[in-house]
């Protein structure tokens, strides 16, 4: 009998230890796919993970990196949505989800854009490519260089469309970093990424999102859905509330169901556990003094908002430091630091911003001190 015992106790310590492992109750969620990610937008932070740096295949969420390229390029100017992108036969060939471009066709760049966040029509996001880079070969460098930018470590792109390809693989997290930059950096997109219904070429062929949550989940903005037979069912599902934006990242899900239910399931673990709030210093910043400025005084501001990820039930446990000079020696640059203000969680510190001078102040000249004493002098001081 105690023999038995040791070999039972002996069995359940092998089980405990077995790599992935895990006891229950140890997450907060039950998912059913491979690897999760929940970022939130603004900070970076990751609120959730499993399995997060696991090198799988993407399908078509690589579109984000796609998307991100031609935004990058839209914004800077060197692209313009109305500029027109005419299709290749390489183009027209692709396969898979499609718009049925055919070779010689015309289309804007911003009708494309939405031919790939709508119904991720792979057709269009290699005529993007070629148009952008010359060809989808060189278009794919620029996205591997970006990729390691970012500091995507588990990825490595081999076509823009994420079509099978042996190789071609990414991460959870690789894929919240570049869902991240895309939303965060260039929020136009949005105007895309949240159509439910349109349509291209004068009405004549429809578009439906692939992205149901865009129609069935509060506070959708997107992003990017995927899958293949190898990939399985993929998704960077975001959406904003109360002024805070969530990034939930499934892969590997077993059914497109289960990875809609699963980004839902990311999503309000974030919207009901954390709270992205605004912090300022208890009172209005005083000017400050300047000694021998052609001003008396200086206006100082903070360097930047101060918005703070918290959990729900830290909101009112946030305090805040505030260090500023009494007075300043001229001559005082626009942007000097002055002061800073730290913003604390109970006792931990979560963030210190700067106070600057909101504008400059020239020394006083020679004549103009012996004018400034003058003046004290007939004022009694």
């Amino acid at each position: 009998m105690k023999r038995l015992l040791s070999l039972v106790l002996s069995l359940m310590l092998l089980a405990a230890a077995a790599p992935g492992a895990r006891a229950e109750g140890d997450s907060p969620l039950s998912l059913s796919c491979a690897s999760a990610v929940l970022m939130e937008k603004e900070t970076g932070t990751l609120l959730f993970e499993e399995n997060a740096h696991e090198k799988l295949e993407p399908a078509s969420v690589t579109k984000v990196m796609t998307l991100l390229l031609v935004m990058e390029a839209v914004d800077s100017g060197r692209l313009s949505l109305e500029d027109t992108v005419t299709v290749s036969a390489y183009a027209a060939g692709m396969g898979g989800s499609q718009v049925y471009l055919e070779e010689g066709e015309q289309m804007s760049v911003g009708e494309m854009i939405k031919c790939v966040t709508v119904v991720s029509g792979n057709d269009c996001a290699v005529a993007l490519a070629e148009h952008l880079a010359g060809s989808e070969t060189a278009f794919v460098t620029l996205m591997n260089q970006r990729a390691k930018e970012l500091g995507m470590e588990d990825t490595t792109f081999l076509n823009c469309t994420g079509l099978p390809a042996q190789g071609h693989v990414t991460s959870a997290y690789d894929i919240a970093l570049m869902s991240r930059e895309l939303i965060l950096n260039h929020p136009s997109i949005r105007q895309y990424t949240t159509i439910w219904m349109d349509s291209i070429r004068d009405g004549e062929f429809g578009l439906t999102n692939t992205n149901r949550l865009i129609r069935f989940y509060p506070g959708a903005t997107g992003l990017k859905t995927g899958s293949t037979d190898a990939a399985l069912y993929c998704m960077s599902a975001t959406a904003e509330r109360e002024g805070m934006e969530l990034i939930a990242v499934v892969m590997k899900a077993p059914t497109t169901n289960q990875r809609f239910e699963d980004a839902k399931a990311l999503l309000d673990y974030g919207f009901a556990n954390y709270a992205l709030t605004a912090v300022y210093p208890d009172a209005p910043l005083a000017p400050v003094e300047v000694i021998l400025g052609e001003q008396a005084q200086v206006q100082p501001v903070l360097q930047r908002e101060c918005r703070l990820l918290v959990g729900k039930g830290e909101t009112g446990q946030i305090t805040t430091r505030l260090t500023l000079a009494e007075n300043v020696e001229a001559p005082v640059d626009q942007g000097q630091i002055l002061g800073e203000l730290q913003v604390y969680v109970g006792d931990e510190l979560r963030d210190t911003v700067p106070i600057l001078a909101a504008q400059g102040v020239d020394r006083l000249s020679v004549p103009g001190i012996f004018s400034q004493l003058l003046g004290w002098l007939l004022m009694g001081r």
